[in-house]
């Protein structure tokens, strides 16, 4: 599986396919972060086969949804706990992203592991994601955003021209270097 863009979150319903000993067999539930639901499905009998004595030829799957999460206008907090194979064993870990949606925040996950950890997304196994509020931070990376009076300073601006005003300069290339100090 490659985490090319953005990944998605799906639902994938499965069971062991219907026989006449066991005409009706336990469904299992998943939520799932994948790129597409052709992938969803794969790492769906991929964490079957581990779990369960199950594989794709001896069962079916009943449904698979996208799941779209309702208020993404707001930034909020992800804490993501994930178990990844490094080159010298595997590992589990605790991460916590800022963003608009929980896939935007998985996505970042998966980029970030790529750069830091050289981890490929296959190796990536994502337990559990969770809402934090600003108490339940535990990395000071994220926590300083958390505040309510946070500030963005804005440095170094350079004044440019307003919407049908006259440029600052008619030239291409001015003798004056910009002022950027607009105490």
């Amino acid at each position: 599986m490659t985490a090319a863009g953005l990944m998605r979150q799906y639902q994938v319903v499965g069971r062991k396919a219907a026989t006449e000993e066991n005409p009706n067999p336990e469904a299992y539930r998943m939520v799932i972060f994948a790129p597409n639901p052709v992938a969803a499905k794969s790492k769906f009998w991929y964490f079957m086969r581990q779990f369960r004595k199950m594989k794709k030829t001896t069962g079916e799957i009943l449904d698979c949804v996208e799941l779209v999460e309702k208020n993404s206008r707001t930034v909020k907090n992800y804490g993501i706990w994930l178990r990844y194979d490094s080159r010298s064993g595997t590992h589990n870990m605790y991460r916590e992203y800022r963003d608009l949606k929980l896939t935007g925040a998985v996505s970042q996950l998966y980029n970030e592991m790529a750069g830091r950890h050289r981890c490929r997304p296959r190796s990536i196994q994502i337990i559990r994601t969770a809402t934090l509020g600003a108490g339940e931070l535990k990395r000071p990376n994220g926590a300083q955003f958390a505040q309510r009076n946070v500030k963005f300073p804005l440095p170094h601006r350079v004044d440019s021209a307003k919407r049908g005003a006259k440029a600052l300069s008619d030239r291409t290339f001015s003798t004056v270097r910009p002022t950027t100090f607009l105490g």
